[in-house]
């Protein structure tokens, strides 16, 4: 038993390199070839409860590379309620992403999880931006796996208000004036299948990569 739990953690270990690798080749070859966006933002449709309040506008994307990060732990648990349990009594939780934003080939955010000043330090999905250090903190999110939106085996679409923004230390402010951000084309990122069903699997982590498009809003009367 134990030699097949070792076999299956070097795996989960394994998958992740191979893919973000991919990933990474996949995406310059996709941002040179797609022009500047020479200022204009433009969203795709979306569905409608992930679309954006009226009086907000579109002024940054960012094409993410990553991975979604799970951790088995027994179920319930704080994050899955009883009724999301599955019957082996134990769940992937997602604990964070880790991914970072190309505009064209060039980096410009890093996305993960940390503490919201503004909130007491509640864990939220964070965005800094490269540059200037500025950053954002998203609240709680609206999803949709819509089928005529989410591709097969995609992690859902989100909208989320920004709860929470700071400057960089030198007052750099590229992202402080987000009000909304939308996670839409994803592909990947879903819990594993298997390698949580049992009390030895606690405690094991899956690193599954993801690529995502993110859309920041900002209020349309701020220029």
């Amino acid at each position: 038993m134990k030699n097949g739990n070792t076999s299956k953690n070097q795996i989960t270990r394994r998958i992740p390199l191979t893919a973000c690798a991919t990933a990474l080749a996949m995406v310059f070859t996709v941002s040179l070839s797609q022009p500047a966006h020479a200022g204009r933002v433009t969203p795709p449709p979306v569905p409608t409860n992930l679309q954006v309040p009226a009086g907000n506008k579109a002024f940054l994307k960012g094409f993410a590379v990553g991975t979604q990060n799970y951790i088995c732990l027994p179920c319930p648990n704080p994050i899955t309620p009883a009724a999301m349990c599955p019957a082996s009594g134990f769940a992937w939780v997602l604990f964070g992403p880790q991914a970072t934003l190309f505009d064209d080939d060039k980096q410009v955010i890093t996305h993960f999880l940390s503490p919201n000043p503004i909130e007491s330090g509640t864990l939220r999905a964070t965005w800094q931006h490269s540059r200037d250090t500025s950053t954002v903190w998203g609240g709680r999110a609206v999803s949709s796996s819509d089928p005529d939106f989410v591709a097969p085996g995609a992690i859902p679409w989100l909208r989320l208000e920004v709860v929470g923004e700071q400057s960089g230390p030198t007052d750099g402010d590229r992202l402080t004036r987000t009000t909304f951000i939308q996670r839409l084309n994803t592909s990947g990122g879903v819990a594993p299948s298997m390698g949580c069903s049992q009390s030895t699997d606690v405690g094991a982590r899956a690193f599954v990569p993801y690529t995502t498009d993110y859309f920041f809003y900002t209020d349309a009367n701020s220029e």
